[in-house]
């Protein structure tokens, strides 16, 4: 959020050595994708953006969260000229995730973003229940040299296809109630309890569901 200072991103100490080169922000304040790119062995700060989130309807879903995942990037990267980043060269990396219902082109086609409250979480699991839906993230990578943006972002995003059985009512009052969903991009969280809910993953994998294709990322940073 706007006005917090930068917080360093440590790799573990058993993972391999961090990865050299330019400096590296992480614009969101997720604690998920930081902790993905601490465990390839990424050295980096966080600043999160605050942007406004409204997704672009007219947009299929993958060019939707690269959008988003540009806007945080940029608004990262702008944050940081308007402070003053010296020479450095920096490397601003930004993501957005989305849960989706329908097909693109689909006058049915759902986002369901974070849930505001419990009763909206419900409703959103329930329409999740016995699906095979999309979770989508974008990523975005923009450049600084000094007081310069350099060049167009590089952008690109995963798709995987989440296969979640159907969820007795008992099932979900007690995840609603433990909270879990709090945050999250259709109201579940794969990498916590919900990965019992789903059977089966097709395409870019769990880390995507979780919030950042990290190859992708790597490979959009340069790094890949």
């Amino acid at each position: 959020m706007a006005g917090s200072q930068p917080e360093a991103g440590s790799p573990p100490g058993d993972e391999g050595e961090p990865s050299e080169g330019p400096g590296l922000v992480l614009a969101s304040a997720s604690p998920r994708r930081k902790r993905l790119l601490e465990e390839r062995g990424l050295r980096f700060r966080v600043l999160p953006a605050d942007v406004d989130e409204t997704i672009d309807l007219a947009l299929d879903a993958g060019d939707a969260s690269e959008d988003l995942a540009v806007r945080k990037a940029l608004a990262a990267a702008e944050r940081i000229l308007r402070e003053g980043s010296g020479d450095e060269f920096l490397l601003v990396l930004g993501s957005d995730t989305l849960v989706v219902l329908g097909e693109d082109g689909d006058p049915d086609r759902r986002f369901l973003e974070k849930a505001a409250d419990e009763t909206e979480a419900r409703a959103m699991l329930e329409a999740l229940s016995g699906t095979r839906h999309r979770v989508v993230t974008g990523v975005a990578v923009v450049g600084i040299d000094g007081e310069d943006l350099l060049g167009p972002p590089r952008t690109g995003h995963g798709t995987t296809w989440v296969t979640m059985r159907p969820l007795e009512a008992a099932e979900l009052d007690a995840y609603v109630e433990s909270g879990e969903w709090r945050g999250k991009a259709g109201s579940y969280a794969i990498q916590e309890t919900a990965d019992r809910c789903v059977t089966e993953l097709d395409g870019a994998g769990f880390d995507n569901v979780v919030g950042l294709p990290v190859d992708l990322a790597l490979q959009l940073l340069g790094l890949g």
